[in-house]
């Protein structure tokens, strides 16, 4: 009688044990499948669509906008305090952004319902000793989190709901230039975002490089020294200077 029931307790012993090999296997592909969706778009590679609900309607990004700059700005939540000081400072710096044929897109984690009570609260509220400002841009819909999820803003160590503040600052072509992430303790910089595009355009249309702290009105760097045409007895280096021999500078005037 020992035997058979020995026998009997090795045999279910085996089956569980293959039910939690197999249980193993899905929880680690399900998990697969979900870092899969966290993964980030990088420089050089094309934007993500879609296609929401946003303030301002429904909206197809990037088709609306064309062929201009875009930046997409990510919050993890209405009505918290550090993305809500960032939203009123792209609001009144909505004419430098203009300026620059910068299209400012927000996304965050809730609903158009919510989005609007946040906004209309925002147009009411004045800081640094500032007018109240209208906020034309749109805030998105994100409730299910499938856009964060597109941009690789859920980052699961820090919360697996709710998107990182994220930038993704995108060209004419739609391919993604610059990106950045910030913890939720920690407000962006608008100036930088500013200068980014700045120097971005800059680089773009001139074919120079900007060195470190770069703002507009600086020198440049070019990638190359300036060739001389030996040809051409006027031809000089003048408007370039190289402190060494590796790096060449050229005068802001001389574009």
């Amino acid at each position: 009688m020992k035997r058979p029931l020995l026998l009997l307790g090795m045999i279910v012993f085996f089956i569980s044990q293959g039910f939690s090999q197999d249980a193993n296997m899905t929880a680690t592909k399900v998990k697969s499948d979900e870092d899969r969706n966290f993964r980030i778009p990088l420089i050089g590679e094309e934007a993500p669509s879609f296609t929401a609900e946003s303030t301002n309607g429904t909206i197809n990004f990037p088709s609306d906008y064309g062929h201009k700059w875009k930046i997409l700005f990510s919050h993890p939540q209405d009505f918290t305090p550090v993305c809500s000081t960032e939203i009123l400072e792209l609001a009144h710096l909505q004419k430098e952004f203009d300026k620059l044929g910068v299209q400012l897109v927000v996304v965050s984690v809730g609903p158009v319902s919510t989005h609007i009570q946040w906004k209309k609260a925002l147009e009411m509220t004045q800081i640094k000793d500032r007018e109240s400002v209208k906020i034309n841009f749109p805030l998105v819909d994100d409730q299910n989190i499938a856009i964060s999820k597109e941009y690789g803003m859920i980052h699961p160590m820090t919360n697996s709901t709710k998107s990182v503040r994220g930038v993704f600052i995108i060209d004419p072509d739609n391919i993604i230039q610059a990106l950045y992430f910030y913890p939720m303790r920690v407000g962006r910089s608008t100036d930088e975002l500013l200068r980014m595009v700045t120097a971005l355009q800059t680089t773009s249309k001139y074919k120079v490089l900007t060195p470190v702290n770069w703002v507009a009105g600086n020198d440049v760097m070019v990638p190359n020294p300036p060739k001389i045409d030996e040809n051409n007895p006027t031809a000089s280096t003048e408007g370039y200077y190289n402190p060494v021999w590796f790096m060449w500078f050229k005068k802001a005037n001389n574009e």
